[in-house]
């Protein structure tokens, strides 16, 4: 027979206790270290006249 733990007002087993703990102790920091997508930064495009000019800006 497995204890039972009330919680909300309802009653949980210790089993799925475990595995909530266990779960949000490995789960989450797995998900918020995992990085996101790396986005280029982009720069606006060069609107030069001529590549004289194009390399003054760079």
């Amino acid at each position: 027979m497995v204890a039972m733990y009330t919680v909300a007002g309802r009653q949980i087993g210790s089993h799925y206790l475990a595995i909530a703990t266990l779960g949000a102790t490995f789960g989450l920091p797995w998900l918020l270290t995992r990085g996101g997508s790396s986005k280029k930064s982009t720069t606006p495009p060069i609107n030069a006249s001529s590549k004289d000019e194009e390399k003054f800006i760079q």
